[in-house]
């Protein structure tokens, strides 16, 4: 039996599921066969294409925009069907219940005429709402830059530094990206909080270098008087994809690496930097990434951190925020502030300021979007400024971040 078969099973099972208890909300809503049979084409449709691409894409290929098109047409298509599942569902155990106390008393349970073409409205309504959202996502939503500003104080910052502006950006996925001239915007979004440093925390393509090559200009544009600086993320291992051998692998490895120095940034791996101003200084600290679970372990933050002295006040790039919630927080060399991405908020929640902020991304990691402090050391966790797998963002903005430090 192949590998693919049982998963296959599986899918079509719930694909079944799904399907019936949605054509079930338009039938009983409608009796236009054109509306009928149009909700069947469709839905036949976005899973037909969703498996062309996924049994047709070499894993050499790596994650293609026809993946990423597929993907987000599944997902647009399926998350509303869902809804409508819980809600009809449970509205049949509702029924189921009643008929069980008809059964066993004496008087029989009347069905309330009209209610299940009720629950069906109600089951639409409520699909319509992240069916569009998504949408939005796909078509809008992944260029909704956002710049999200934080003020920091430090009582051991140098007074030079009072006022010192970083701007952040993270996880730009050039593999992913379509549209030049709204990339274009969202880089004279960066440029026009005119920081004192750019830093950059990994994830620059999907797979491959080659990825960046109609990129590398424009964000080699960026400018700052104190530097650009930037790191590895995940991805920029190359391996999410498959190599003809070791050798083509590690050559892709380093030109990822190479373009970093062609943008005109100062990509740091396990290295430091001192950033001076008016004869005082900050340490500035890179590491390779460092993941919980499966991800690369590359990070070295001792190995980083030899140039540099504990009482130094130091801004730590590190891609992924377990790092942070594992090592760094609690390191006696005192890391005072951390940036990182990787998570992207999952490019999917709710995000209202002041009321809630909430992805399902926030049960993989503790600190998966926004700014979090412990035992006075701070991360902030970039929502990224490109996108992946999903084609969108959906409530979770791309997000440019300027940090403020303050002596406290």
């Amino acid at each position: 039996m192949p590998r693919w078969f049982l998963p296959l099973i599986i899918f079509s099972v719930v694909v079944f599921i799904l399907e019936y208890y949605a054509f079930q909300a338009i039938k009983t809503v409608t009796k236009n066969k054109i509306i009928r049979w149009s909700w069947l084409t469709v839905g036949i449709a976005v899973y037909a294409y969703f498996l062309f691409v996924i049994f047709t894409t070499p894993r050499s290929a790596g994650q293609t925009k026809q993946f990423q098109l597929a993907a987000g047409m599944m997902l647009t298509a399926i998350i509303p069907k869902i809804l409508i599942l819980v809600i009809l569902f449970g509205e049949d155990v509702v029924r189921w219940v009643q008929k069980l106390i008809s059964w066993a008393g004496s008087q029989p349970t009347k069905p309330i005429a009209g209610r299940r073409k009720f629950i069906s409205q109600l089951a639409l309504i409520v699909a319509a709402i992240p069916f569009t959202s998504f949408l939005y996502g796909i078509i809008q939503g992944r260029y909704n830059y956002k710049v999200l500003k934080y003020q920091l104080s430090f009582k051991d910052l140098p007074d030079a530094f009072d006022g010192f502006t970083i701007t952040q950006i993270s996880d730009i996925h050039s593999g992913s990206f379509t549209n030049k001239e709204k990339i274009q915007y969202g880089v004279n979004m960066i440029n026009d909080q005119q920081s004192d440093m750019i830093l950059f925390t990994g994830d620059i393509v999907n797979n491959k270098a080659v990825e960046m090559d109609n990129w590398i200009e424009m964000f080699g544009n960026l400018n700052a008087p104190y530097g650009k600086y930037s790191v590895l993320g995940n991805h920029d291992y190359g391996d999410y994809t498959s190599w003809p051998s070791e050798e083509a692998k590690q050559a892709n490895f380093q030109a990822v690496k190479d373009i970093h120095p062609k943008m005109g940034f100062d990509l740091l791996c396990n290295e430091s930097r001192y950033i001076e101003k008016d004869g005082q200084k900050i340490a500035l600290v890179g590491v390779e990434n460092w993941g919980k679970g499966g991800f690369q372990k590359k990070g070295d933050l001792k190995k980083a951190s030899e140039q540099i002295q504990q009482d130094d006040f130091k801004v730590l790039m590190s891609h992924d925020p377990s790092h942070w919630d594992v090592q760094v927080k609690n390191d006696d060399f005192n890391y005072q502030l951390t940036l990182s991405g990787h998570t992207h908020g999952l490019q999917m929640g709710i995000e209202i300021p002041g009321w809630i902020k909430w992805s399902p991304s926030k049960y993989v990691y503790r600190q998966w979007a926004g700014l979090y402090e412990e035992f006075g050391r701070y991360i902030n966790v970039n929502r990224g400024f490109g996108y992946h797998a999903f084609p969108g963002r959906v409530g979770i903005w791309p997000e440019i971040t300027v940090i403020e430090l303050k002596k406290a």
